[in-house]
């Protein structure tokens, strides 16, 4: 199967920008739908700045990408894909307006934690929800996965797999359960990791190299948290303890950090000066 002509995209923050790069290089219009123009404005030029870097490593994008603020504009689409920050009333918001601007299309959520039956709730019809959890950054993260909530149609899972397969990327398919497979199994490496750090066993460089050296791991527990933001991380872990328990709990560290401000690369500071 190809991948649909047209493609949605609500939140075009740094994830969503991905996601729109990762459609329009291969072949796809893309719609960027953001909240307002200040917001829109950002979208687009973390779009441009994006395609703009994989053109000069010889990866044109042979789609395009527009950034509007009306949910109007996502009609016609045949695949829309949630791309908002990690609160599930915010994300049943978006779908709900998603399902009524775009009534025909499959609805993907890129929710990295939140379960995709829960989310399903605010659609009319659950059965056109997929889970599609992309990683950062999207453009050259290799993995795609694609969770099955209970009501998601046999169909759609089938078709995510190959259009995850048609964005050069591969794709898991899991189900719906706490932290999927990919955030769970993070989380509890980056936590124990963080208490490690806290309790002197090892400076957070040495830790990290104990994982991209001892472990062929890409880039080490701390380092990961950093670019994905210590704020998102302690989201997730606290999600993860309310459904599985304490063995989740979020270490006192993490959570003195965001308190201060120090969220990782995005602020500057985290584990590591950026």
């Amino acid at each position: 199967m190809t991948l649909p002509t047209t493609i949605g995209v609500y939140g075009g923050g740094r994830m969503g920008a991905g996601i729109a790069h990762a459609f329009a290089v291969a072949g796809s219009t893309v719609t960027v739908v953001e909240s307002d123009e200040t917001a829109a404005a950002g979208a687009r030029e973390r779009v441009e700045r994006s395609l703009a870097k994989a053109a000069e490593k010889g990866v044109a994008a042979s789609g395009t990408v527009t950034v509007v603020t009306d949910a109007a504009g996502l009609a016609g689409c045949g695949l829309v894909v949630e791309a908002v920050p990690e609160l599930v009333d915010l994300k049943r918001g978006v779908l709900a307006r998603i399902a009524e601007a775009a009534p025909d299309a499959a609805i993907g959520s890129n929710t990295s934690s939140l379960s995709i039956d829960d989310l399903a709730d605010a659609l009319p019809d659950p059965s056109r929800l997929v889970g599609l959890h992309f990683f950062n950054p999207v453009p050259v993260s290799d993995l795609v996965e694609v969770v099955v909530g209970a009501r998601t149609a046999p169909g759609l899972v089938t078709s995510a797999q190959e259009w995850v397969a048609g964005l050069g990327k591969t794709a898991i398919t899991v189900t719906d359960s706490p932290g999927f497979a990919s955030s769970r199994l993070g989380v509890a490496i980056a936590l124990e990791a963080m208490r490690m750090l806290e309790e002197g066993v090892a400076s957070a460089a040495d830790i990290d190299t104990a994982m991209t050296l001892g472990y062929r791991h890409p880039v080490g527990p701390l380092r990961t948290t950093d670019i994905v933001g210590l704020d998102v991380r302690l989201a997730i872990a606290e999600h993860l303890e309310r459904e599985l328990g304490p063995r989740f709990a979020p270490p006192r560290l993490l959570r003195e950090k965001v308190a201060a401000g120090e969220l990782g690369r995005k602020t500057g500071q985290g584990f590591y000066a950026w």
